[in-house]
C-alpha cells in the first residue's frame, strides 16, 4: 500500500471518528458552551470551532483519558479562550428566545409554568461565577460523576465537591432572595 493510500485511510478514519463524536456529543457540547456564553448563535459557532479543533488534534490524541473527557476539555478551554478574547469583551451578539419550543403531552399552563421555572433557574445559574456554573452544568445537566468532572476540569475531586457544595448554596440563597 503506498503512502497516499495510508494517509487517505487515516483521514477517512479521523472523519468517521469526528462524525461519531458530533452525533454522540454535538448537542451536549452546544449546551455546555451555552452555559458559558449565554447566546445560541455564538455557542453554535464555538461548537463548530471546537469540532474543527478536535479534528485537527485527533492524530495527537494519546488515549490518556476517554475521548469524551478529551472533547470536554477542548470545549471548555476553547470557550474560556473565547471569553477572554477582545471580540467577546467588545462585541455584543443578540438573539431572541421568545419562541422557545414547549414539549407536547402536558397542558399549556403546565408547559408555560415549567418553562418559566426552567428559565428562572437557568438565569440564576448564569449569574454564578464560571467555576461554580461549570460544576453545576456537568453534574446536573450532563450527569457526570465527581471523578469525570474532576478529569474534565483537571481538578481534584475534593475541589469539585467543594465547588458543587458552594454553587448549590449560592443558588439556594439567590433563589430565596427573589
Amino acid at each position: 500500500m503506498d503512502s497516499y493510500s495510508i494517509e487517505q485511510t487515516k483521514l477517512l478514519s479521523y472523519e468517521t471518528i469526528i462524525d461519531e463524536l458530533m452525533i454522540d456529543y454535538g448537542q451536549d457540547i452546544l449546551q455546555l458552551v451555552m452555559q458559558y456564553v449565554h447566546n445560541l448563535s455564538v455557542a453554535e459557532d464555538l461548537t463548530q470551532e471546537i469540532f474543527v479543533k478536535c479534528y485537527r488534534a485527533l492524530p495527537t490524541f494519546q488515549f490518556n483519558s476517554s475521548m469524551k473527557t478529551w472533547l470536554w476539555r477542548i470545549a471548555i478551554n476553547h470557550t474560556k479562550d473565547y471569553l477572554k478574547s477582545w471580540y467577546a469583551k467588545n462585541v455584543e451578539a443578540t438573539e431572541d428566545n421568545r419562541f422557545a419550543q414547549v414539549k407536547s403531552g402536558d397542558c399549556v399552563e403546565q408547559q408555560v409554568i415549567r418553562q418559566q421555572q426552567d428559565e428562572e433557574l437557568a438565569r440564576v445559574v448564569f449569574t454564578l461565577p464560571v467555576k461554580y456554573r461549570e460544576v453545576i452544568y456537568l453534574c446536573y445537566y450532563e450527569e457526570q460523576s465527581m471523578k469525570e468532572i474532576a478529569d474534565v476540569l483537571q481538578l481534584n475531586e475534593s475541589t469539585v465537591k467543594t465547588r458543587l457544595r458552594k454553587a448549590k448554596q449560592l443558588l439556594k440563597n439567590r433563589l430565596e432572595c427573589e
